[in-house]
């Protein structure tokens, strides 16, 4: 007879997993940080960057972020600091420049980036200012005013192809491509189509086959899919205003006309007619 082990795991219930992570999310309302799963589940930094890089982007700005400084807070020590943050350098989470105070002392700017490459494309897909032509003596000069609507759509095109990779990662796209590709998405956005909808045209039914080239792939649902403008929105029909109403010279009744005189029932038969 099978002697009986009462230390053996249990059987998992049927249609759930025995192992693997849980989550019981609750909603934070203050004292949080947006953290893309592009940082958080990166397949080339190490932990400690993560760690390191989810840390700094939570810091207020102007917040000290050198490498003594950061070893002080955290058991790390020095040096695996300064390598988490050459890795977040490496692959666009920081950039680290030296400037000269008037003073003479150096310092050193860090600009945490939450999501690296968009702020780059972005920058670069818009059109730099034409050079306004030197004022005449007396006259004004006003510096035209950036279109909030067109650097709106720029930036959902932006978001939309770099977040494709979060639906398939065959569709990782080099920040050139993400520029050369936001004019495509614009079209699409332009007309009236929602950013989701654009993500899940490019999305659906994507091919078993590896995806060789994505940005040749994308470029051509962009340009064969792209949905028609929408129709003007048709007038509404003018409406008839009714005859005022006016004040019959034989019995004082209102009735309708386009001018004064009497009512059907005060006119003389033929005129009524």
């Amino acid at each position: 007879m099978t002697e009986i082990q009462p230390s053996a795991p249990a059987r998992a219930k049927s249609g759930h997993s025995a192992g693997g992570v849980e989550h019981v999310n609750e909603p934070h309302h203050d004292q949080f940080v947006v953290v893309g799963n592009h940082l958080a589940q990166h397949p080339e930094l190490s932990l400690t960057a993560i760690g390191l890089a989810v840390h700094i982007q939570s810091l207020p700005a102007r917040t000290p972020v050198g490498i003594k400084t950061l070893a002080a807070k955290f058991p790390e020590g020095e040096i695996r600091v300064a390598a988490a943050l050459r890795e977040l350098e490496a692959h666009g989470y920081l950039a680290r420049t030296k400037e000269r105070l008037q003073s003479g002392r150096v310092v050193t700017r860090t600009i945490s980036y939450n999501r690296p490459g968009v702020a780059a494309a972005r920058a670069a897909m818009k059109p730099a200012a034409p050079r306004p032509a030197p004022p005449s003596p007396g006259s004004k000069v006003s510096a035209p005013a950036p279109s909030a609507a067109s650097d709106a759509v720029l930036d959902a095109a932006l978001d939309v192809l770099a977040g494709l990779r979060a639906h398939d990662p065959r569709l990782l796209l080099a920040e050139r491509d993400v520029r050369r590709l936001a004019p495509a998405v614009s079209a699409w956005l332009d007309r009236g189509v929602p950013p989701t909808a654009v993500q899940r045209t490019l999305t659906n039914a994507l091919p078993k086959d590896p995806i060789l080239n994505p940005a040749a792939f994308l470029a051509h649902r962009l340009r064969a899919l792209l949905p028609p403008p929408l129709p003007a929105p048709a007038h509404p029909p003018t409406p008839v205003r009714p005859d005022p109403l006016q004040t019959c010279e034989g019995c004082d009744r209102a009735f309708r006309s386009p001018g004064p005189g009497r009512c059907r029932d005060c006119r003389p038969v033929g005129v009524a007619a």
